[in-house]
């Protein structure tokens, strides 16, 4: 992480997938791509940049039911067919460090994602209102099931 957080995330899964790391990575890093796949993200533009580099700045479109909200997210790590991470904020505010860790296997790779919770306390309440989530942990872990799941059904076709 680039900001001092706990060291160990809130949320993650891991999942194999019969695809190779470099088109794993391929997908993850296409924004339009991952946004496809994310449970609440629904389309993701480069602001700064125009491709996973560290330090690039991307914005994302979120969604949960009828409530929207967007945040800022910028790369802080970008390895083809290792590792793609990056922090989100709300205007100053830090909100998430979220990572995807991809390593070969014999068959594929596992790919591993992550995310530690940055949110200060007093933003935790507010932050529950707008997305219409309260136990952001328990949504996000079930957000990455259902993400990795779909990454796997897109590379491995």
């Amino acid at each position: 992480m680039s900001q001092s957080g706990p060291a160990s995330a809130q949320a993650e899964v891991t999942i194999a997938a019969d695809a190779d790391a470099e088109t794993v990575y391929r997908l993850i890093t296409d924004l339009p791509t991952l946004a496809s796949l994310a449970e609440e993200a629904h389309a993701m533009e480069w602001r700064k940049g125009d491709a996973a580099r560290t330090g690039a700045v991307f914005r994302g479109h979120n969604r949960n039911g009828s409530r929207s909200w967007s945040t800022t997210c910028t790369v802080t790590a970008a390895e083809p067919g290792r590792t793609f991470a990056f922090d989100v904020r709300s205007a100053v505010i830090p909100v998430a460090h979220w990572r995807y860790d991809i390593a070969a296997t014999d068959g594929g790779c596992t790919v591993t994602e992550s995310t530690w919770d940055r949110r200060p306390g007093w933003f935790r309440v507010p932050a529950g209102w707008v997305t219409g989530v309260k136990d952001r942990d328990t949504a996000n872990a079930e957000h990455i099931r259902r993400t990795l799941q779909r990454l796997k059904e897109k590379a491995e076709a």
